[in-house]
């Protein structure tokens, strides 16, 4: 990665959201590159819950074994199946068999879903975590990650849509909270129009972030856009500067 796009982002951040948490941003590779590998079963199965060492500065990599849930597996592209009864899973259950988690109304609806729902191959056998500023010179970040407070998302979110035409330069997808920041981000990198995605509604990943935060990811190409439009944007004006002494 150019070490000046590291560099400056961190020195905006600080200037227009008051070192606010930084975000992490992952790619995949052949190798840990500075990384520790995540052992099965090492840390929660639930890969928000298990990000939290990355959001601290610890950099890791997961590798199909190592994440624990298997709709993680899914949306970071190392499985294409879904669990049995997946349909009832996500809806009504099936009494003393599948608890239900009522997120669709019924299994048919939910196999209606499915078949929208997007699936991509991860490309390389391991995902890279790191936050930020852990970045080094060999890295090659592919989609940048934000866990946010509402004043924050606001920026960014805003900032995404600077120089955009469609009103929708940001999206919010109906999925897990790790699919809203691992495979719709990463998807959104080879659209014609690249956009961003809020994310982490998911009421099941809900418990394992603070009340107040959500998370804003997009893909590097969308990402650098925004760096760049930063100092003449919104972010320069007295509207801004009102939210800005929140933060």
């Amino acid at each position: 990665m150019d070490m000046t796009i590291k560099d400056r982002f961190i020195h905006l951040w600080e200037k227009y959201f008051n070192g606010a948490e930084l975000p992490i941003v992952f790619y995949y590779a052949n190798e840990d590159r500075h990384s520790t590998r995540a052992k099965p079963g090492s840390l929660h199965r639930c890969l928000i819950r298990a990000l939290s060492a990355v959001r601290q500065g610890t950099a890791l990599s997961f590798d199909k074994e190592s994440i624990g849930c298997p709709g993680g597996k899914r949306y970071a592209g190392f499985a294409q199946e879904v669990m049995p009864d997946f349909e009832y899973f996500l809806s009504c259950g099936i009494p003393g068999k599948v608890r239900g988690e009522r997120y669709k109304k019924s299994p048919e609806l939910v196999k209606q879903a499915m078949k929208h729902a997007p699936s991509f191959e991860a490309p390389a056998p391991l995902i890279v975590f790191k936050r930020w500023d852990m970045i080094e010179k060999s890295d090659n970040p592919e989609v940048v990650v934000f866990f946010a407070q509402p004043d924050v998302l606001a920026g960014l979110f805003t900032l995404a849509n600077f120089d955009e035409v469609e009103p929708n330069g940001v999206i919010a997808p109906f999925g897990s909270g790790c699919s809203a920041i691992t495979q719709y981000p990463y998807l959104e990198a080879s659209a014609g129009r690249p956009r961003g995605v809020i994310g982490l509604f998911d009421v099941s990943a809900r418990p394992f972030v603070p009340r107040d935060v959500l998370t804003f990811s997009a893909p590097m190409n969308k990402f650098s856009r925004m760096v760049e439009n930063m100092e003449e944007s919104f972010l320069i004006t007295d509207s801004w500067r009102k939210v800005q002494e929140r933060i």
